[in-house]
């Protein structure tokens, strides 16, 4: 029964309690001795600043598969973000109350992002998770409707008090959700154990083609920087326009600044098998059609009428530099970084005593 839901006095895995009350990440990564960006097999990678109690995270399990924060009461942040499809959808665009201009991308360590969405647009996962909410293309609400629809709730109301001390609010519902998103972990691949010293790990093509995409050619690393394989910054790369022909402005519809024209937020590689189509608007079907993209001429794809500057690592002219072998080996290593080890456990009932979405 809705009313019968306690939160979780305990954190996730892999995080600690500590005498404050929040759940801190342990991993072996913020145990090593490198510099910013070093990129390399054993990159110090410190816990994520903000940090949450048991009973906040677990409150924003619930409210991430309740659709009680949409206006229709039939969407969750699960419906797009499904655990059975890496927390994208593979969808080549988003579906909300109506079809999105851009894909769905992953959740996998968005607790180290500094920034968020496509184009950046949100600095914090509390500034993020409103933006789908209030979207009236995704789930359509307001504030007061969340707000009225939470305290209307008996479930809710309890579970407030006792991860807040106060009564359902938009803020903390906010509060809650990032809670959430940030024990979304994945960082125990085989790339990982490789990475800690298990040589047995990789096999001798994931490692040639982990060699190659940290190499001075394909140059894959200079912004998909291990050990989280992104730098969650903005690049223009040329991407193609969709299959309608829409050719999306990405960060450059929100500044006036040139360089901001054609920008998109570079993807996290973690679980990327388990998330195509690829791209912002899912331009490829498969990873082996993405590393072709960029083993190509500079530019070689963009959408005609942009003047596009392009992200000078994407630096290939006068077409392929890469065999098809090596296309192959750096294919193959992506599929190293698959972890959903600490995939949560989706609600078998709701607070709201609505049924939980996917």
């Amino acid at each position: 029964m809705a009313d019968e839901i306690t939160l979780a006095e305990t954190c996730p895995p892999s995080f600690q309690l500590l005498a404050d009350g929040t759940c801190e990440l342990v991993t072996l990564y913020q145990f090593y001795d490198s510099p910013p960006q070093h990129g390399g097999l054993r990159a110090r990678l410190d816990p994520p600043a903000n940090r949450y109690t048991p009973q906040q995270i677990d409150l924003g399990r619930y409210l991430f598969f309740d659709p009680i924060l949409s206006s229709g009461g039939d969407l969750s942040c699960a419906s797009c973000h499904d655990p059975a499809q890496g927390l994208s959808d593979g969808r080549k665009r988003g579906l909300g109350v109506t079809e999105l201009n851009r894909s769905t991308p992953s959740l996998w360590n968005v607790g180290f992002a500094s920034s968020l969405m496509w184009d950046g647009r949100a600095e914090t996962l509390e500034q993020q998770a409103l933006l789908p909410l209030f979207n009236p293309a995704e789930m359509a609400a307001n504030a007061d409707g969340i707000e009225t629809a939470l305290n209307a709730a008996p479930g809710y109301v309890s579970l407030f008090q006792t991860a807040f001390g106060k009564s359902p609010s938009l803020e903390t519902t906010a509060i809650a959700l990032a809670a959430f998103q940030s024990s979304l972990i994945s960082l125990n691949s085989r790339y990982d154990r490789y990475a800690h010293g298990d040589a047995t790990a990789l096999n001798p093509q994931e490692i040639r083609g982990m060699n190659a995409f940290r190499g001075f050619v394909a140059r894959c690393s200079q912004c998909h920087i291990p050990p989280l394989f992104t730098d969650f910054e903005l690049a223009v790369v040329g991407a193609p326009a969709d299959e309608r022909g829409f050719a999306d402005p990405g960060a450059g519809a929100l500044a006036a600044d040139p360089a901001r024209l054609g920008a998109f937020k570079t993807p996290t590689l973690r679980n990327i098998t388990r998330t195509a189509p690829y791209f912002h608007a899912g331009q490829f079907d498969t990873l082996k059609g993405v590393v072709d993209f960029y083993n190509n001429t500079a530019g070689h794809a963009a959408p005609e009428g942009q003047d596009l500057r392009i992200h000078w690592h994407v630096h290939m002219t006068d077409g392929p530099k890469l065999s098809a072998g090596t296309v192959a080996d750096i294919v193959a290593f992506l599929g190293a970084l698959e972890d959903e080890s600490l995939m949560p456990r989706r609600p078998d009932t709701l607070p709201s005593g609505l049924l939980p979405q996917d």
